[in-house]
């Protein structure tokens, strides 16, 4: 055999046995980067890859009202169907936010399991209440938490609203609760806590935005009256309120001095919870009967079916309490006459 012929089948036989080297490797790499069988194709039954992700969840969360949950996706205000406030009508001397407790007991609360709990559970609500949800929150419909209910809520079932105790515009008497304030008469009570919300709330009581209220409030001055509520928690922006308060009493009649309140505590958050008040960045409106009940509700900016129904709402408990005191009258008179 030539030197040529033999390094041709030196050669071929080289080939023969890298290319069978390679064969496994070929296939392996083949079999990764080719496509799953589909369902029941092949011999075998159905194929399922198990490397593929398992499937997702879209469903969008949208409460944006959800105390322990991320805010995603738009929150849409529903009808106020509910009366909102406490069950128990108000006492002067609540929610103050006075510690007036001695040291005995104060070191009795301190070592008393139950409301070590109750604590426990108010400080756990309040780290998961993410920080600037209140404020994701006024990208839908402004803030608004509900929509005010067209019709008053039956006094037999309507709740009332809490005493608060706060610094007035009055210079006798700057520290006051609301309750003697707002019991025996009939009130438009607005709630707010910034300028934002104040602009919100002047959308239902301003005299240029809302005139048909406050003729209504001028007609029945002795029967009906506007109470305004500053909320301020943040004891910097409180100082500086009380700071220019000589510029709002410049501004209001005398006999609304003591009815402006500047509260710094005792509005707790289950308090306003419980209000309704759900966004302490939005403003709110209540319309309370005579004996601070909660009657009708308002947030956020008004709208025009909700500026109805809040002048109805006060004319309707106008002419309810002028009929009462009439047949009281009356029957005075009867009884003095027997």
């Amino acid at each position: 055999m030539s030197k040529h012929s033999s390094f041709l089948l030196s050669l071929n036989s080289f080939i023969s046995r890298t290319s069978r080297g390679l064969q496994p490797q070929l296939y392996s790499r083949s079999a990764s980067t080719s496509s799953p069988a589909p369902l029941g194709g092949g011999p075998s039954g159905p194929h399922r890859d198990d490397n593929l992700p398992p499937p997702t969840n879209n469903k969008i969360e949208t409460d944006p009202l959800a105390e322990n949950k991320n805010i995603i996706g738009e929150f849409t205000p529903k009808p106020l169907n509910r009366p909102l406030g406490l069950p128990y009508p108000p006492q002067p001397g609540q929610n103050t936010g006075i510690d007036t407790r001695t040291l005995r007991q104060r070191r009795d609360d301190f070592v008393d399991y139950e409301k070590h709990i109750e604590r426990r559970k108010e400080l756990a609500r309040q780290a998961a209440k993410p920080y600037f949800r209140e404020w994701t929150n006024m990208r839908y419909h402004k803030g608004k938490t509900f929509i005010s209910n067209t019709r008053l809520f039956k006094a037999d079932k309507a709740l009332y609203f809490p005493n608060i105790y706060g610094r007035t515009l009055s210079p006798s008497t700057p520290m006051q609760d609301t309750t003697p304030i707002l019991r025996s008469k009939i009130s438009v009570v607005s709630i707010f806590s910034s300028l934002w919300a104040e602009r919100q709330v002047a959308t239902f009581v301003n005299p240029q935005k809302n005139p048909t209220l406050h003729q209504i409030l001028k007609e029945s001055p002795n029967v009906a009256q506007r109470v305004e509520i500053n909320y301020e928690d943040n004891a910097v922006k409180a100082w500086l309120i009380r700071m220019f308060m000589w510029r709002i009493r410049k501004k209001m009649p005398p006999e609304q001095h003591n009815r402006y309140f500047l509260v710094r505590k005792g509005l707790t958050e289950s308090l306003r919870e419980k209000i309704g008040m759900m966004n302490s960045k939005v403003g709110y409106v209540y319309l309370l009967d005579q004996e601070c009940r909660i009657r009708w509700a308002g947030s956020s900016i008004a709208a025009e079916e909700e500026m109805e129904s809040l002048n109805n709402g006060l004319r309707k408990l106008i002419e309810d309490r002028r009929i009462w005191k009439g047949l009281n009258a009356l029957s005075q008179k009867t009884e003095g006459n027997v």
